[in-house]
């Protein structure tokens, strides 16, 4: 038997989860799991660290077709952990949350002053923050007493130069904690961290753009491996458009629609939350590879849409490195749908740019020419083994 933590990564309609041996020098991961579609077309995954299946019971198969909501999902997952008592202990738990606020640019274990914090941020981030939240206090009712450690997706990004951080409002505002805060910082954590076993030592110094592409999109400039700028700022909700997500929009939209249109804050919200992006645009679908593969001229439409998003940031964070070494694309749609890859570099010929189409079509890691001014790559990310690594550091220290 070894002791372990496990990984909580809760979505709006997943949680994916993770469980890494826990050794002196090395975590080594056991199995990756995820619920996805929870409360529609519950699906549960499992592979262990070969990327086999292990055996799911038919009564743990039975009671996920019965998931409603996480807390339901989340039972699940611990009936799971429970039946592997024979293999592993586990000893800590550690949670991806979306939003820190000004407060937190740091991992740390939870208590109930944090939880409170947490919650606090829920406005915040509506599509993520509340599920993040539910997951702990269900496990701390689980697993009483055991450490729970919360990692931010904002930390990474508290760096930044202070006048990125800033918008053009009054200072009493920004002392209020309105500012530009950035998200998918686990992501890009982890990104930093291997960037040098791919680009080399010194190359992974210099002035690189990763581009998080997925359901939530976003873009960050990095240099010496830390956030210079980034696409997302207040909430997960600006810079690029995303799965239903509608990305950067002129405020003056909101005041036609409640104004003129007649709609109440909360439907407002859930339009610009749940209603746009790749699906309002297409009406088809959520997700880019669907679009992909329809011949709707609205769903050529919504990849037109988001290639163009995509190259006017890309611009807008090179002017912020003042040039580019490296691109980088990363998450869901980075990582697997190189037709899009293509697309962005195709445009972006500009900046010096030229992939290599047969690299790119085999998902190879360096897809750029050796012509090309700008090193080209697709590396997969990870964000539940930045989450383990810190839940690590925190328990050692204490």
């Amino acid at each position: 038997m070894y002791e372990a933590i496990v990984v909580i990564n809760a979505g709006s309609s997943s949680i994916k989860f993770a469980v890494y041996a826990l050794a002196r020098d090395v975590l080594d991961l056991r199995y990756r799991g995820k619920i996805a579609g929870v409360g529609h077309q519950n699906n549960f995954v499992l592979a262990d660290s070969n990327g086999d299946a292990p055996a799911i019971t038919e009564q743990l198969l039975t009671k996920t077709s019965r998931i409603r909501n996480h807390g339901q999902a989340l039972s699940v997952i611990f009936d799971w952990l429970n039946d592997q008592n024979s293999e592993f202990s586990l000893i800590a738990a550690g949670h991806r949350v979306v939003h820190g606020g000004e407060k937190f640019s740091s991992p740390v274990i939870v208590n109930e002053e944090i939880l409170t914090d947490l919650k606090s941020f829920i406005p915040l981030a509506p599509l993520h923050q509340p599920y993040q939240t539910a997951a702990i206090e269900i496990f701390a009712q689980q697993y009483p007493g055991m450490l729970q450690a919360v990692c931010f997706d904002t930390a990474f990004h508290r760096n930044q130069p202070f006048v990125a951080q800033q918008f053009a409002l009054p200072g009493t505002l920004r002392q209020q904690g309105i500012l530009r805060y950035g998200f998918h910082g686990l992501s890009y954590e982890y990104i930093a961290h291997v960037l040098p076993e791919y680009l080399g030592s010194a190359a992974a110094k210099g002035r690189v753009i990763v581009a998080h592409l997925g359901h939530g999109a976003s873009m960050c400039a990095m240099q010496s491996r830390r956030s210079i700028a980034t696409t997302m700022s207040f909430s997960p909700m600006d810079g690029l458009p995303m799965g239903t997500r509608c990305g950067a929009l002129d405020p003056a939209v909101v005041f036609y629609l409640v104004k003129e249109k007649g709609m109440d804050i909360d439907t407002v919200s859930d339009l610009l939350n749940n209603q746009s992006g790749l699906i309002g645009v297409s009406g088809i679908s959520s997700d880019m590879q669907d679009l992909l593969d329809s011949d709707d001229p609205q769903a050529g439409e919504a990849i037109d849409l988001f290639v163009y998003r995509t190259n006017r940031e890309l611009g807008s964070l090179a002017a912020a490195l003042n040039g580019l070494d490296a691109l980088v694309f990363t998450a869901g749609i980075g990582e697997h749908a190189y037709r899009i890859r293509e697309q962005i570099c195709r445009q972006a010929s500009w900046l010096g740019i030229h992939i290599d189409k047969a690299a790119n079509a085999a998902g190879s890691h360096q897809i750029s020419t050796a012509q090309s001014h700008v090193s080209v790559w697709m590396i997969p990310t990870d964000e539940e083994h930045m989450i383990a690594r810190h839940v690590k550091n925190l328990i050692e220290k204490n």
